[in-house]
């Protein structure tokens, strides 16, 4: 079981989850895995993902990294208070984006070690690309709203 977000773990997850895209015909992915403190250690764009894919799979990631909770749950609350989620945004210089597709990277016993972030499909597309990669390396996926993912993704 992994226990700790290095690039040999990041590696393998990006792997796993553009696995999961190309097996469910997804539209080119672009994947980012930060450790905890919202260094990237590892970022993939596959051929033909659009040219911002880098930048929206990063705050993603660092989005749901600064709040502490996954982003459907940021997305959730955006919608509830749209201004103050716009003013994180503006305290994050932009590197934050208020949609699933970031996903909190936890160990078995809940401790934070990373975040994913991706982009390229529909949002919940890309979590669930997100779930698949980190699943895959014996890590839960934590989306927000108390929904943890220890399995992979129904298709």
């Amino acid at each position: 079981m992994t226990t700790a977000l290095n690039l040999a773990a990041a590696n393998r997850l990006i792997t796993a989850a553009l696995a999961h895209a190309r097996t469910h015909g997804m539209a080119p992915l672009c994947v980012a895995v930060l450790d905890a403190g919202g260094h990237v250690i590892a970022l993939q764009r596959e051929d033909d993902a659009s040219i911002l894919r880098p930048q929206i799979a990063t705050a993603k990631a660092r989005g749901s990294l600064g709040m502490g909770f996954g982003g459907r749950e940021l997305a959730r609350r955006a919608a509830a208070n749209p201004a103050f989620i716009g003013a994180l945004a503006a305290l994050a210089d932009g590197d934050m984006l208020p949609v699933p597709g970031g996903v909190l990277v936890r160990t078995a016993d809940g401790a934070l070690i990373g975040a994913v972030g991706i982009s390229g499909d529909l949002s919940d597309k890309d979590e669930a690309c997100a779930i698949a990669g980190i699943v895959s390396i014996g890590l839960v996926a934590d989306v927000g709203a108390q929904e943890l993912h220890t399995e992979l993704p129904a298709s």
